[in-house]
C-alpha cells in the first residue's frame, strides 16, 4: 500500500487501524452486518467510466443526479432512517475492474410494497472492512478513498474480498459537501 499504519490495541486486540498515503486518511474497523433490505434505482456500468465528465458513459453520476434532482427518497415507502442514502455495488461480473451494478437508494423495513420505478435489493449478512474517512469535499474524498481501498492487499484488508456488495452510507455527515465524512463497506470472505 505504501502508507502509514497505525493500529489502536485494546486488550491486545486490534480494533481500528488508521491508513494515511498521500496525505489522505481514513480509519478502518471490522464488522459483521446483518441482512440489509433497500429500495432504489439502478445502472449497469464499471470503473472505467467513472472519472468521466461526459453524463451518456458516467452512469453513476447520471444516476446519482436523477436520485438527487427528482427527490426519489421521499418516494420510498417504509424508510428506516430517511436521509441516509447507501450507495451499493453489487452482481460484480469479475471484480473492481470489470461490470457492476451501481444501486443508490434507502433501507426499508419491507420490501413487500414498492413504488413504480424503483428497484429493490437485499444485501445478505457478511463480514466487512469499514473504512471511515476523515471529513472533506465530494467527490474527491470518495474517490480517494476508493482509489485507497483498490490498492489494498487481502492482508490491509483483513482477508479476501468477497464481491458479493459493497457499499458507501451517506448520513448526516455528509451534509455538508465541503466537508463529508462517510463510511464504505468491503465485504470480505469469511
Amino acid at each position: 500500500m505504501g502508507g502509514v499504519v497505525h493500529t489502536i490495541f485494546i486488550n491486545m486486540v486490534p480494533v481500528v487501524k488508521t491508513y494515511q498515503r498521500n496525505n489522505f486518511f481514513m480509519q478502518k474497523t471490522m464488522t459483521q452486518l446483518p441482512e440489509i433490505k433497500l429500495v432504489g434505482i439502478t445502472c449497469r456500468t464499471n470503473n472505467a467510466h467513472q472519472f468521466e465528465s461526459d453524463p451518456s458513459t458516467n452512469k453513476i453520476a447520471a444516476t446519482v443526479q436523477k436520485y438527487f434532482h427528482n427527490a426519489l427518497a421521499e418516494k420510498i415507502l417504509q424508510r428506516k432512517n430517511p436521509g441516509t442514502t447507501y450507495c451499493v455495488y453489487t452482481n460484480y461480473e469479475s471484480d473492481y475492474t470489470g461490470d457492476y451494478t451501481y444501486f443508490i437508494g434507502e433501507a426499508v423495513s419491507s420490501v413487500e410494497k414498492v413504488s413504480e420505478g424503483f428497484e429493490t435489493l437485499t444485501i445478505p449478512a457478511q463480514h466487512y472492512s469499514k473504512f471511515t474517512n476523515h471529513p472533506g469535499p465530494m467527490p474527491a474524498v470518495c474517490i480517494d478513498m476508493w482509489q485507497n481501498i483498490w490498492a489494498m492487499t487481502p492482508s490491509d484488508l483483513s482477508g479476501e474480498r468477497a464481491y458479493i456488495a459493497d457499499f458507501e452510507v451517506y448520513d448526516e455527515r455528509s451534509v455538508d459537501h465541503n466537508n463529508v465524512t462517510l463510511d464504505i463497506y468491503i465485504g470480505i470472505r469469511k
